[in-house]
């Protein structure tokens, strides 16, 4: 037994500098972490502010990038629909000719003028109440100067046309009554 407690006593001497050596490394390892925590943390601060930075940069370099594309497809579905709707309203505009073709072409089949012959025949009635007024003020003109000279006639010949005697119509046949 005195053995065993030699041996025992033994392995405490050797292991006390063992302790010692595990205790001393865990302590270095310890403050080594604690060291690298604070510079962690010292610099942590400025590789964040940095990636802050860099992150500000991106966004407004994003940001610029999208809002040029933005822009660019704005601009392209505006020029798209402007197309579309230039294309529409002529393919509109040619229905509607040929809408109106054949509503003329029913109307003109039941006889409707069309708007064409409507205003054909009012420059006609105007042309033709132009000449009406030019007639009218030459003849009115020129039964004016007549009646001046008829009333001068009348004047001077007053008495031999009251000697005269009016003239007489030739009687018409007697139409014989039968009876039958």
């Amino acid at each position: 037994m005195v053995t065993k407690l030699n041996k025992s006593k033994s392995s405490k001497k050797a292991s006390a500098p063992l302790s010692g050596s595990v205790k001393d490394s865990a302590q270095q390892i310890w403050q080594a972490g604690i060291g690298a925590f604070s510079k962690a943390q010292a610099e942590g601060t400025k590789a964040i502010e940095a990636l802050i930075k860099e992150g500000v940069n991106m966004q407004r370099k994003t940001q610029s990038a999208a809002e040029e594309k933005l822009s660019e497809a704005s601009s392209k579905m505006s020029s798209m629909a402007t197309d579309i709707s230039s294309k529409a309203s002529g393919q509109w505009d040619k229905l509607e000719s040929i809408f109106e073709e054949r509503v003329a072409k029913a109307l003109n089949k039941l006889g409707v003028p069309s708007a064409k012959d409507v205003n054909a025949l009012i420059d006609r009635i105007n042309d033709l109440n132009k000449s009406v007024q030019k007639l009218s003020a030459k003849g009115a003109a020129a039964k004016a100067a007549p009646k001046k000279r008829a009333a001068a006639k009348k004047s001077a010949s007053a008495k031999p046309a009251a000697k005269r005697a009016p003239s007489r119509k030739p009687a018409k046949p007697a139409v014989a009554a039968t009876g039958d």
